[in-house]
């Protein structure tokens, strides 16, 4: 009979850090603040968060928290770093098990910087899991890339699956990085348990999804 740990690894662990967190914020504005003073034919439409029931379906149904203003307090350990605060905004997802998600936005100031954000992200989530190990030398894992979702501008799909055997634990993390012109969006979804029990391919068509929602 597997157990799972108190402390869980540090991957997404988004059960835990995302889930917690969900929905405990106070809803923030939708335009950023430098804008909302502008003219309303100046403002430029924000991109478009996902909604919850456009994850993969799950045992429980998802509940979408506030979108937030900047970069994420806590989780997010794979791209931690990579994303400037300025013109980013975020959103966490929660379901009633131990399943949660998370879909950050930056609209950076060319689509230079854009292309340039992306690709370190990517680079990031590569290299994951060898960070992770490296913070922690028990830990045990296999990190895929699984292609690219055709939207917009391309997105593209990575899995990270974490155990620790001495306490028993699994834990498997979606991720994905997409571009629409100026505009990268980030999404993270992880739970208990392994590959084979993620929903993948319902996770590549949510990334299809968010990446053609953002304008």
């Amino acid at each position: 009979m597997r157990t799972t740990r108190t402390i869980r690894t540090p991957l997404l662990t988004a059960a835990a850090c995302l889930a917690v967190t969900a929905l405990s914020a106070a809803p923030a504005s939708a335009v950023p603040a430098a804008l909302s003073a502008a003219p309303a034919s100046a403002v430029p439409a924000a991109p478009k968060f996902l909604s919850a029931g456009q994850w993969p379906a799950s045992l429980t149904p998802w509940a979408a928290g506030p979108v937030q203003q900047g970069l994420p307090a806590e989780g997010s350990h794979c791209t931690a770093g990579t994303t400037p605060a300025a013109g980013t905004r975020h959103r966490d997802f929660r379901t009633e098990l131990d399943t949660g998600a998370r879909q950050t936005i930056t609209v950076a100031p060319t689509t230079a910087q854009a292309e340039a954000l992306a690709a370190k992200l990517r680079t990031a989530l590569v290299s994951c899991l060898d960070r992770l190990k490296e913070q922690d030398p028990g830990l045990d894992g296999v990190s895929r890339y699984h292609g690219r979702v055709n939207a917009e501008e391309g997105a593209h799909v990575y899995s990270i699956d974490t155990s620790h055997p001495e306490a028993g634990s699994t834990d498997i993390g979606l991720h994905a990085v997409g571009r629409d012109g100026r505009t990268v969006t980030v999404l993270e979804w992880g739970q208990l348990g392994d590959l084979d029990g993620a929903p993948l391919k319902g996770f590549e068509k949510t990334t299809g999804t968010a990446v053609a929602k953002l304008h």
